[in-house]
């Protein structure tokens, strides 16, 4: 498949078969990430976040699955409650916000809003884009969230409730998606961070396109500007630009420091020895603090029935590992990720570098 409309994609694809399986996508991401890149192919850059593929493995939703591309599906339910709840209105109501996922949202933004403290970075006045047409967002007290958002705020604020965080400015995340958490960090100017987020291609190309729309061409630099660079230093980049959206093969030759590394989900769905490089690039940078979330029980291993799994699921465990110089501040679950029904925890994991 060439792709005509998005040279720069194409460059990136490209250059990254000439690149170490280390920054090469495992099974998991080969599949989520080809089913993307044909959506993109069929479709338009502008809508990337209700494309089919999207919602299935980059943009996560509150909703029961497929309410949104198929709400037809749940009318034969409600035509059954309808009776039986001898027609009450305010009930139908409930359950229309249940499915649609409002009842789950705000309860996050419940807790976002019991936890959140007058300190940088800020959140209490950034409100989410409709940059890439979502199909779902929730408008809480005139500002907007989707389920990603909510992720990160809730994450950002798990830091402060465990350490000061008003000398955090140099951000990094590797799979950081479409660029949320640098939407957020950048959204409000009294945080004065810069941003880094490396990821593979396509996705490495959606959140270049949607931070440089947020924010302008001039104060985002991404692979385009950068590809041709044998060494990328974070205090020079961060004299002329805001944030920078990299692919994953330029992560080595970052240079200098950082103050907080992210990684939401992401890691626990690639294989050990892919995030133990990731992880080993990232203490090269000494980031003081270090922001993890992966599910306690390890991602599902693939088989013949499920090919979209890992081999060898990341555990908490395996982090203690990777960063031998970090000491364990907390984990959490109930409060700030995420108890699935049938018992998985979507654990995040805040880690300090030892004095």
């Amino acid at each position: 498949m060439t792709l005509k409309r998005y040279p720069l994609l194409q460059q990136m694809i490209d250059d990254m078969g000439q690149q170490s399986s280390l920054y090469k996508p495992t099974q998991f991401w080969q599949i989520c990430s080809a089913r993307l890149i044909e959506d993109l192919n069929k479709s338009r850059i502008e809508k990337f976040r209700s494309l089919p593929s999207s919602l299935s493995f980059f943009v996560p939703t509150y909703s029961y699955p497929n309410y949104y591309m198929d709400p037809k599906r749940f009318e034969p339910v409600k035509n059954t409650l309808w009776p039986l709840i001898e027609q009450n209105k305010l009930f139908m109501m409930r359950f229309e916000n249940l499915i649609a996922g409002k009842i789950h949202a705000f309860a996050d933004y419940r807790t976002f809003l019991a936890s959140s403290t007058d300190s940088s970075p800020y959140t209490d006045l950034i409100s989410e884009s409709n940059v890439g047409e979502p199909i779902e967002q929730f408008l809480f007290d005139g500002r907007k969230f989707s389920r990603s958002f909510l992720n990160y705020l809730l994450g950002i604020n798990f830091i402060k409730k465990n350490t000061p965080t008003d000398k955090i400015k140099t951000v990094m995340e590797i799979g950081g998606g479409f660029g949320t958490l640098g939407e957020i960090l950048l959204g409000d100017k009294r945080n004065e961070c810069f941003y880094i987020n490396a990821d593979i291609p396509p996705l490495a190309y959606v959140s270049d396109y949607y931070l440089k729309i947020l924010f302008g061409d001039e104060n985002i630099c991404g692979y385009g500007e950068l590809k041709g660079d044998e060494s990328l230093d974070i205090d020079d980049l961060k004299e002329r630009y805001k944030a920078l959206s990299l692919c994953s093969w330029q992560v080595p030759k970052l240079q200098g420091k950082i103050d907080l590394f992210v990684n939401f989900i992401s890691f626990q769905e690639m294989e050990p020895d892919i995030v133990e490089n990731y992880c080993e690039n990232i203490r090269r940078l000494k980031p003081e603090f270090i922001l993890l979330r992966n599910l306690k029980e390890g991602k599902k291993k693939k088989d013949k029935k499920n090919p979209i799994g890992v081999t060898d699921p990341i555990l908490g465990r395996d982090y203690n590992n990777y960063f031998p110089e970090y000491e364990l501040m907390d984990a959490n679950t109930t409060v700030f990720g995420y108890e699935t029904e049938d018992g998985f925890h979507s654990e995040l994991r805040l880690y300090k570098l030892s004095d």
